[in-house]
Parts: structure tokens; sequence; C-alpha cells
């Protein structure tokens, strides 16, 4: 497994995948042709089926600027390694290819290439499964940060600091603004209204609708494409902030254990990444919203007092429960239904922690084997439900969107 600082990245929303790849892809190609007159960009499956939504040709025009590109969008050609592919191409002044590249964006903003597609990057981590770490744990008599610090130096709090900094921030941002967000639905921002609920509640629903509050903030920002840290992914991102925030106010914890709650976090959503996926265009929503459940559970369960077996068991809860949950973004924004699950997720992340800590920790299903559950489930998922906007709620808000436009057309033509 990678270092975490390769798992939780600061960047601009709204779409780790869609938007943070593409961006780093094209900025990458130019500067191997920095002598290009123009560029020509072609998007592949989900980038092309959802790009406009997810903001990917501005991302890429963004990373090419001043210089002149064209998109093409081809939403039903899927390349056989990765349904988030893109080819990009140098031209010259007389539009012949000086030089090209296909990229995929493979999930919480990495990128391959055809080359180095297969190749295994730096691993800093011994161990490679959940059960591996918890024996060793176990002999060593440490605990999951603990381990974390051992395998990535004490420097890794450093960087960790930077990313709880970072949440905090796009939490703040998020509470504070009003209006609808960019895009075709014109979905009103709520996150300040569920903070004003929140103060104005009986005391026993006040700590889950600030919850909801502070989920809804993250989201929100990431929807209207502003900074947030992805966790594992943007569309994700609003689930591990908002759950270490409310318990940092409920408990009064200083940030050193936040970031220790972060690192075991880390861990959850490395193992993920690692040995599954957390692209949605690959296994759904599961791989986003459902890892990050699984990484605020186990976050959770270490803040209120977990050991390392009651951690797995909170974070193998937080995915088991989420899985075949498709992505079906509607009109291809991370907006409806992204904004609520993370929301909802954060819920269910509490929820786990605290049915783990009220057992001894032993399960029949471990978090490695609901990874492997979760990895197959997405390759059997159809790939209308991965990302394309074209299966799902998506499918159907298109057809509600059609009906409503044909009861306006009858209703204009009666009338005159």
């Amino acid at each position: 497994m990678e270092s975490l600082r390769e798992l939780y990245k600061i960047g601009m929303g709204p779409s780790s995948s869609h938007t943070m790849g593409p961006r780093k892809a094209a900025d990458e190609f130019n500067r191997l042709y920095p002598n290009a007159c123009s560029f020509r960009v072609t998007l592949y499956g989900s980038l092309a089926a959802t790009g406009k939504g997810h903001l990917t040709d501005f991302a890429v025009k963004e990373a090419l600027y001043p210089k002149p590109v064209s998109i093409l969008w081809e939403p039903q050609t899927f390349l056989p390694k990765h349904p988030n592919a893109l080819h990009l191409e140098a031209l010259d002044r007389a539009g012949h290819v000086l030089g090209e590249q296909t990229v995929y964006s493979v999930g919480g903003g990495e990128i391959r290439t055809d080359k180095n597609f297969n190749r295994q990057n730096q691993s800093i981590y011994p161990h490679t499964s959940m059960e591996a770490i918890l024996k060793y744990t176990s002999q060593k008599k440490m605990l999951l940060w603990q381990y974390v610090e051992e395998q990535e130096g004490p420097e890794i709090w450093t960087y960790l600091q930077e990313v709880w900094t970072a949440m905090q921030d796009t939490v703040n941002r998020g509470l504070k603004k009003q209006g609808v967000l960019p895009g075709s639905l014109n979905l009103e921002r709520k996150a300040r209204r569920y903070l004003y609920k929140a103060e104005t509640s009986p005391r026993y629903v006040r700590r889950m609708n600030n919850l909801f509050a502070y989920a809804l903030a993250c989201a929100e920002e990431n929807a209207s494409g502003g900074q947030v840290v992805t966790a594992p992914t943007c569309g994700s991102c609003g689930v591990v902030p908002s759950v270490c925030r409310l318990l940092k106010e409920v408990y009064e914890f200083d940030d050193t254990v936040i970031l220790h709650a972060l690192a075991t976090a880390g861990l959850m959503g490395n193992l993920a990444k690692s040995n599954a996926s957390i692209s949605g265009a690959e296994v759904g929503c599961q791989g986003e919203v459902g890892v990050a459940c699984a990484m605020a559970a186990a976050a959770c369960c270490q803040l209120e007092g977990g050991d390392n077996r009651r951690i797995a068991y909170a974070a193998e809860m937080g995915l088991e429960h989420h899985l075949g949950l498709t992505c079906d973004p509607v009109d291809g924004l991370v907006q409806i239904p992204c904004i609520e699950r993370n929301a909802l997720a954060a819920s269910r992340a509490l929820d786990c922690a605290t049915y783990a800590l009220m057992s001894d920790g032993e399960h029949r299903i471990s978090y490695d084997d609901v990874l492997a559950t979760m990895m197959q489930t997405g390759l059997d998922m159809h790939h209308d439900y991965r990302e394309t906007s074209r299966g799902g709620l998506a499918h159907f808000f298109k057809k509600h969107l059609l009906k409503l436009k044909r009861k306006t057309f009858s209703r204009k033509r009666k009338k005159k």
C-alpha cells in the first residue's frame, strides 16, 4: 500500500476521477509538448457520459490554457483497461499530431497510462490485508494509528494536520454559503439551514443535525467546485470530516487525537484502494461513499475507545451495508443523490461504531472479505449503474423531466 499522502489529497471538486485526474493528465501532457500549438482531447466511457456535469472539459482546458483545446465526447466507447479514459493529442500549426497519449483516471485523483497501468506503486506498508495488520499489531501490542506511524514515519502527522485543517476549512466555508449550486438541477444549498435548525433543536437530536450540516457543507462545497480533501474521493468527501468534527466538539478532543483517527481511517481507505477500488466508474458508489463510511466508522470507533478488532468490525459494517450501491448521478452532476448520501453515510458510520463497541469484536465477515465482495459486485454491476448517468435515479429523473416538458408543451398549445 502507498502512503496516506496518496489517499488524502487536497484539491478542487467536484470529482477526483473526473476533475482532478483529467486535470493532472492534461497538465503532465502539456509539459511533454510545450511547443504544441493546440490540443485535441477525446473523452471515453464514464468521463464522456458525465464529464460535463463533473466539469471534466473545464478542468482539461484549464490545464492546457492558453492554447486552444477541442474536446471530443465518446460516451458509448469504453476502453478495456478502465471506464475513465482520455486520449490526448498535441497538434502543430497545421493540425498534424506531434504526440499522443492515452490516460486512465483510476480513482482518487490517480492516473495511469498504457505503459504503467499494471505497475505496482511504491509500497511502504509490509502488510496487504486487514487480517495481517491485526495479527501484527496484536503481536506488537500497538494501536492501528501507531502502526501507521511506524510505517509512514512521524512526519505523517504534519501532513495529516494539513489534511485536517483543509477539511475544517471546507466545512466552515460550506456552512456560511447560501444560494443555489451550479448546474441544471438548481439545487439549493442546505448546510447553513441545517446548522440553524440544529442549534434550535432539542438536545437529543442536536448532535445528529449538526452531523448532517457538516456533511452537507463539505459535499456542497465539492459540488460547486470548491477545495476539498479526497476521503477517499471528492464525491464522498463529507463523511469522514463530519464525523471527526462532531466527535471533536462532543468530547473536546485536541487535534492530535483527531489526527490519530484520520490515520486509522486512512488505513481502511488504503486497503480498499489497493485490494478493491474507490472508483465509482469501476465499482459504483459502494467504492466511494461505502468506503468513506467504513473509514469514518473506524475513526469513530477509535475515538470512542474501541480496540483494533472492534475498529475493523466497525469498518467492515460500514462497507458491508453499502454493498451494491450504484453510482447514478442525476444529469451527471455530483449533487443528487451524492450530497445526501454523504450525510446519511456519516450517520451510518456512527451507528456502525456504536454497534461494534457493544460487541466483543468478533465477526464472521472480515473487512478483507467485504472488500473482495465489493470488488466483485462492482464488476458484476451493469455499466449503466457505474457513473454514466444512464441508469437508476439518473434514468428515472430524465423520464420525469421529459413528462414535465410534454405537459408544459401541451398546456401552451391549449392556451393558444
